[in-house]
């Protein structure tokens, strides 16, 4: 009988480790964020986090869209290739 190959994420332990360095990570980005100088061209480039709440909020809107209007139009009868 051939053994199965473990992997990285079959143990619970990394899969906990790799997460908390995900957050590490997360956490140390938002505090270097503060301590870079910025020169955006617009004033609200200059607001610190603004890339990520655009960026979640752009995302949050992508989903809704897709789901309430792109999926009437683009939806068919289950028997539709009938």
């Amino acid at each position: 009988m051939k053994e199965e190959k473990t992997h990285f994420f079959d143990k619970p332990e990394n899969v906990k480790n790799f997460i908390r360095g995900f957050f590490i990570i997360c956490i140390l980005l938002l505090i270097a964020d503060f301590s870079v100088p910025k020169h955006g061209d617009f004033y609200w480039e200059d607001i610190p986090q603004f890339y990520a709440a655009y960026g979640l909020v752009a995302c949050i809107v992508l989903v809704l869209v897709s789901k309430y209007v792109l999926r009437r139009l683009v939806k068919r009868r289950e028997d539709y290739y009938d």
